[in-house]
């Protein structure tokens, strides 16, 4: 595995800028970057360890159309602000990871307006897939899934691989960490696998990963030479099976994670600015601690949603500003949030808590311990180490055995006949636990 050392410590919180602070789509006077400097004591207080910013850089719209990679959207402030961030999330111990869309650009960016001004005779015209009209005029062009804002690049020409390794070098240089890759699977893995090692060999402790959905995650990984990429696979897996009363699926999805981690570790999550909330997914928010629980306990790097931690509300609609209700506005500090998002907040602290207490889970596999429908018991162990997790969506009380189950760190449960072969595990309705083994 390439990922480096740190990264089995890592637990993010994402947050997406713009939105955040209210940038986009109200376009009002934000703070910028600063407004996110008044929460990072918020996110360490919450157990995390790095901060998953989305795109900060200069763009037309949502910060997915980026114009320019090397200079910082005005809504958000300039090089000053995100320096001010950057040394602010050092100094309490957050590593910083940026959001870089590299498969296209906006109409905006000045190669592709160079393009449109000087035609083909642009000296950028070869990073783009253009197709000329007879008689002149503005050139066709590929775009990212049909999005005529968003011009796609071409990655076989090498002009593009330099100008992708520079603006990812040049923040790395400015303090960044690391690097979410967006929409790294319309990218050819080979052009990967030709920009990544340019930016190793300057920052081999950068953490790069990348934006898949679909697909051979290890092959991704493997042709790519990427640390991770995004596990939504399991991501679908949790809200799935908690919604369907329908263990089996979960612990499917389980087997192919194991199958993963023999390759690389996961970045994992139950929310992020591209899908409905967690608490708009799940058809009962009883479930949500189970579904915490779960991504607490698996291997990968976890990040959680900034507001998922709160309980945010939000659906993801197939329409024009269809973001807009996941990617909200938050206050100017955190004691502008509602009172009753807190106690989730609190569970969010203990179950982060014991992941930070068991770096192991990092690269921990899972076995079924006990499975039914409604019912699901499983190990998570790396050599000796093992903890077992125990989840009910039933309506009622359920016993699960959980042999040599010893004690109950996480949740609320009985255990009965403790460290025995024969211990089990008494869950209330829609309960979970986490049980030392």
């Amino acid at each position: 595995m390439r990922e480096p050392n740190w990264v089995e410590h890592a637990v993010w919180w994402q947050v997406y800028p713009l939105g955040f602070t209210g940038a986009y789509p109200e376009g009002r006077e934000n703070g910028g970057l600063t407004r996110i400097t008044a929460w990072l004591d918020y996110a360490v207080e919450l157990g995390a360890s790095g901060l998953l910013l989305g795109p900060v850089f200069a763009a037309e719209t949502h910060g997915y159309d980026t114009t320019d990679h090397l200079r910082i959207d005005p809504r958000l402030g300039d090089d000053a602000a995100f320096d001010a961030l950057v040394a602010a999330a050092h100094d309490r111990g957050l590593r910083v990871l940026l959001d870089g869309v590299f498969n296209h650009v906006g109409r905006g960016h000045a190669a592709f307006q160079d393009v449109l001004a000087q035609g083909r005779d642009a000296p950028t015209a070869s990073w783009f897939r253009l197709t000329w009209p007879d008689g002149g005029g503005e050139p066709e062009y590929a775009t990212f899934e049909g999005h005529g804002a968003l011009v796609g690049l071409n990655h076989a020409e090498p002009a593009v691989a330099d100008y992708v390794t520079e603006v990812m070098t040049h923040w790395l240089r400015r303090g960044a960490d690391g690097w979410r890759l967006d929409a790294a699977y319309a990218v050819p893995a080979g052009f990967w696998a030709t920009v990544l090692p340019r930016v190793r060999a300057e920052f081999p402790g950068a953490y790069l990963v990348g934006e898949v959905i679909h697909g051979d995650y290890a092959q991704f990984v493997e042709q790519s030479t990427m640390d991770s990429v995004t596990q939504y696979e399991l991501w679908k897996a949790i809200w799935s099976a908690l919604n369907a009363a329908n263990f089996f699926e979960l612990s499917w999805a389980l087997e192919r994670h194991n199958g993963f981690l023999d390759t690389f570790v996961p970045q994992t999550f139950v929310g992020n600015h591209d899908v409905t909330r967690l608490a708009s997914k799940l058809t009962d928010e009883r479930h949500v601690p189970l579904a915490l629980a779960l991504l607490c306990t698996l291997g990968g790097t976890p990040s959680i949603y900034a507001g998922d931690e709160q309980g945010f509300q939000g659906v993801k609609e197939d329409r024009e500003h269809g973001d807009d209700a996941v990617r909200p506005a938050f206050p100017a500090e955190p004691a502008g949030l509602a009172p009753y998002g807190w106690p989730l907040y609190h569970l969010h602290q203990e179950l982060i808590g014991l992941r930070r207490r068991h770096p192991w889970l990092h690269h921990a596999r899972t076995e079924p311990v006990h499975l039914t429908n409604e019912q699901f018991a499983y190990a998570a162990s790396d050599g000796d180490r093992r903890l077992i997790v125990a989840l009910s969506v039933g309506a009622g009380p359920a016993e699960l055995p959980v042999p040599y189950g010893k004690s109950v760190l996480h949740g609320r449960a009985e255990l009965r006949r403790p460290g025995s072969a024969g211990t089990v595990v008494v869950l209330p309705a829609h309960g979970w636990a986490v049980l030392e083994a």
